[in-house]
């Protein structure tokens, strides 16, 4: 118990330093983290490793993702690169699997009314539990969220863009967890 206290308190000093030098994208300088039950903790960030060679592998994994969590009752925003790929997995939501139905709606400017949101703008309007990230960047605003899942693609390009994710994120100290599909 000692121990996990000691860990709690040295994680807390290491987020003040980096708030106080806005190391931390998304989150105000001086903005700390407590270790109170009713403040939201640290963005946890899951890779998940796309090992299908198909087409359409990461978007359909994305879209099982988002009907999990939706189906566990939390709102979830997939980020993608453009219109094109907001499109496609638009449509992908309604054929993934036969019997899915997940609620979804593209941010259009609209006011929104889905638990499931698409967009690829800098920063969504509507406050979500789950962000799946589907493009090669750090989207800016992913510590608003609880959970981030990066989708990772089989190709090198792929792989090399998710090392550089991975590394921004271990450097700036979010726990870190990789699963192999």
């Amino acid at each position: 118990m000692v121990t996990l206290d000691r860990r709690a308190g040295k994680r807390l000093r290491r987020e003040a330093r980096r708030c106080r030098a806005g190391l931390i994208p998304g989150r105000p300088s001086g903005t700390l983290l407590s270790s109170s039950p009713n403040e939201r903790a640290v963005t946890r960030i899951d890779f998940y490793i796309v090992s299908d060679q198909g087409t359409d592998s990461c978007a359909v994994t994305a879209c099982r993702l988002a009907e999990k969590a939706y189906e566990q009752g939390h709102t979830v925003h997939l980020h993608l690169i453009d219109a094109a790929g907001v499109s496609a997995v638009d449509t992908l939501l309604w054929t993934f699997r036969d019997g899915s139905f997940v609620p979804h709606q593209v941010l259009t400017g609209e006011p929104v009314n889905a638990p499931v949101t698409l967009g690829w703008q800098d920063d969504p309007p509507v406050p979500a539990d789950v962000l799946i990230n589907l493009s090669a960047q750090v989207p800016a605003y992913f510590s608003r969220f609880q959970r981030l899942a990066e989708i990772v693609g089989p190709d090198p390009e792929a792989l090399s863009a998710s090392r550089e994710r991975y590394r921004f994120y271990r450097e700036r100290g979010y726990p870190l967890h990789n699963h192999r599909l």
